[in-house]
């Protein structure tokens, strides 16, 4: 159980000496870096967590005494924070069968993209989302179509953006801490089955139980679809996207006595991807008895191609989390290994491409992490603590080419031994923060603090990070929050290789520009500030408004056949919005309204050059562009009504104005696709079995309006094909609930 102490209550000796401790730890740690600091003021506020929406109380959850605990380990002062909870998931039109990106989506400042080109972007940054459960930051796997995490394991999660406190580094777009669901005193669980359009079957479940020592929830789910990824055409059914995704997600805990505890979490995904056909293209190449590039006939047809993308990651958390009167800690050791493998079709793609290569990716990280709170005095809070993460990288490439370059080259053989590309790489990162959380007065807070980061992988860098924010309660229904923040954000060491350039010299495999530097780390002064309102005891609504000065802008995209992002630098970048929210709940009746206005520009890249043409480089060397991801407009909406005590009906949609393409004139992302709006439906009917089962039947109604939307149309910078969303779909589930 959490320990504080009011102002009138007594302190030993032992407490003194801790708060002694503390202070004279956070005086040295933070006092020579702040005075280098640039000094910078800004009034600043966290929106009023009784204006966030409410989360379902747990029912004789075990382990609630101890939520608290992690919350306290993990602040959010002056942050811009958004909530969701199970009541919320559940009201989305597909509840726990959602998508954990799909959940995401419907948060202010997350535009959707496609599977391919990362799912999703927060305020106009590629990736660089962090994902943590119940406190304990998750090793990055490397990128593919699927997410590890489940949505059925969810009891809440907050979603930080903005001025984040120097707890938080290397991912810092948006920091998304989930809390899951745990034992019970009383044994139970559910199984659920979800059928509908593209030969979808989805199974679920979980299971939950425990006694006063010890607790454990664990999920389950499969999911088979022909519909896996994007359609590549406006068609209702794609050609060859055949998918199954299996996911486990296990939290086990061990109750040693009121203060301290032991957990262990483990997770896995697998997916098996087709990757769809687009028919109808004409060979680019010639190769003996199956094309013919004078006429461009192939006794190959791109709708009858056979790539396919196997995908694999696990992860394995223990802790210890414990009190000691003013001190609160957690100390965790963590395990995460993934691995991409991609298939070409070893004809087809030589005749339509020029090259076919197999690529392998897989990563193992192993490290540690340790966070510690000390109440000191009434009106601080101190934090500090890091974390240290060692991973090795490893790639291998097959790759088979035509001797020559340019499409349409006369040779009709290709060669004959395929081109080995084999890398590895160490790398290592480290971590340290500390932190005060200062009431400067009851109406007024500052947390002000610094973080050091450090990373040694394809090349050393690292980076002393002040952070700043305040938080204002103007009155009992008006709160302000403002900040500053330097971030520090590694490239991605699991999407990085060492590509041996010169092995592919003098084939069609050859890229046209012969060097390519190493991707740097991005450094960005980021400022934030917004408003929260309480209209009415049922209505919430917000503004936040932010600007980044990026250096180094990492961004990542596909280039070639294999479905694996690959990093570079532009040296200069800039984005700004503004993003406004409201929330309406009141009896059986809750709403919700997003809407955010973005803007990213970039200019020169600086690495990974030998991923572009040269007549791009210099195109993008001289002018600003827009970031192939940039939405000038996102909005999300969202409302159910309970009829009765049994009957629920939902809605929810999304709008894009549209991402990236190529302009009329060429330019890269010089233009942008159609707007779309997506509009969903969902009905849920329960009825009861015997005194303690439920059975849950749901009805969804995707893409009501079978709206025909692109995504990406191929042409924007790292975007390898085109991609639509999908068209009306119906979905019907039924779950056990015992």
């Amino acid at each position: 159980m959490l320990v504080t102490q009011g102002p009138g209550a007594s302190i030993d000796r032992v407490t003194f000496l801790r708060q002694i401790v503390c202070l004279v730890t956070f005086s040295i740690a933070l006092g020579p870096f702040l005075a280098q600091a640039d000094e910078v003021t800004h009034s600043s506020q966290e929106p009023p967590k009784e204006h966030q929406p409410a989360t379902l109380a747990p029912i004789e959850v075990i382990s609630s005494r101890l939520k608290g605990a992690r919350i306290d380990l993990s602040p959010s002062t002056g942050t811009t924070v958004y909530s969701i909870d199970s009541a919320a998931i559940q009201s989305l039109s597909q509840g726990e069968s959602t998508s954990f990106d799909e959940v995401l989506e419907h948060l202010p400042g997350v535009s959707k993209d496609s599977k391919a080109s990362g799912s999703l972007h927060v305020r106009d940054d590629h990736g660089n989302v962090q994902y943590r459960i119940n406190g304990v930051q998750l090793p990055e796997n490397i990128s593919g179509f699927g997410l590890t995490m489940d949505t059925r394991f969810v009891d809440s999660l907050q979603f930080l953006t903005g001025t984040l406190p120097a707890q938080y580094g290397l991912r810092t777009a948006g920091i998304v801490e989930i809390q899951t669901k745990e034992g019970s005193l009383h044994p139970g669980g559910s199984v659920s089955l979800e059928l509908g359009n593209h030969q979808t079957q989805q199974l679920g479940m979980q299971s939950f139980g425990g006694n006063e020592e010890h607790s454990y929830y664990v999920s389950a789910s499969g999911l088979s679809t022909s519909q896996g990824i994007e359609n590549p055409t406006t068609s209702q059914n794609a050609i060859h996207d055949d998918s199954s995704q299996k996911r486990f997600f296990g939290t086990f805990n061990w109750y040693l006595d009121d203060s301290s505890h032991m957990t262990l979490l483990a997770g896995s995904y697998r997916g098996k991807y087709k990757i769809p056909n687009n028919p109808n293209q004409t060979a680019a190449f010639s190769l003996q008895g199956v094309s013919d590039s004078n006429t461009g006939a192939s006794s190959i047809a791109s709708v009858s191609l056979n790539e396919m993308q196997y995908e694999n990651n696990q992860f394995l958390v223990a802790s210890f989390q414990q009190t000691l009167g003013t001190f609160e800690y957690q100390l965790s050791v963590f395990h995460q290994f993934s691995d991409l493998h991609y298939f070409p079709d070893s004809l087809g793609d030589l005749v339509f491409n020029g090259l076919a290569s197999q690529n392998n990716r897989s990563n193992s990280a192993n490290g540690l992490q340790e966070d510690t709170t000390c109440k000191m005095f009434p009106n601080h809070t101190l934090r500090f603590g890091g974390a240290f993460t060692s991973q090795v990288t490893s790639s291998h490439n097959s790759t088979t080419a035509f001797p020559g370059s340019g499409a349409g080259q006369s040779s009709s053989v290709a060669i004959s031994s395929p081109i080995i590309d084999d890398s590895s790489q160490l790398g290592q990162i480290t971590s340290l923060y500390v932190q005060d959380e200062w009431s400067l007065e009851p109406a007024l807070t500052l947390n002000i603090g610094i973080r050091y980061d450090s990373v040694n992988a394809f090349i050393h860098e690292h980076q002393f990070s002040p952070r700043t924010n305040l938080s204002y309660k103007y009155s009992d229904d008006t709160l302000f929050h403002a900040g500053f923040s330097r971030y520090f954000a590694p490239p991605p060491q699991e999407l990085e290789s060492q590509t041996a350039i010169q092995l592919y010299s003098g084939t069609t495999a050859a890229s046209s520009v012969a060097y390519s530097d190493l991707v740097r780390a991005e450094r960005t002064s980021y400022f934030d500030m917004g408003i929260a309102h309480q209209l009415s005891a049922s209505w919430v609504v917000a503004m936040d408004t932010y600007y980044k000065d990026i250096n180094n802008v990492i961004d990542e995209g596909q280039f070639g056949q294999s479905l694996i992002l690959s990093p570079f630098n532009y040296a200069r970048g800039s984005v700004k919005g503004i993003e406004l929210s409201t929330t309406y709940s009141k009896k059986n009746y809750s709403a919700y309204v997003n809407l955010a206005i973005e803007r990213s520009q970039v200019s020169n890249i600086i690495s990974g050059q030998s991923l572009f043409s040269s007549s791009e480089l210099a195109y993008i060397a001289s002018h600003t562009i827009y970031l192939d991801h940039d939405q000038r407009l996102t909005a999300s909406a969202g409302a159910s009504y309970r009829i009765n005590e049994s009957m629920k009906l939902m809605v929810d949609g999304l709008y894009g104005s549209g991402l990236r393409r190529q302009g009329l004139n060429g330019s890269p992302n010089g233009d942008h696709l159609p707007a779309y709006v997506i509009v969903n439906l969902g009905a849920t009917e329960e009825w009861k079995i015997g005194t303690s089962s439920t059975i849950e039947a749901r009805v969804s109604l995707l893409n009501l309006f079978d709206r025909v939307y692109e995504l990406r149309d191929g042409t924007g910078i790292g975007v390898g094909a085109p991609q639509y969303g999908l068209r009306r779909s119906v979905f019907a589930a039924a779950t056990l609930k015992f």
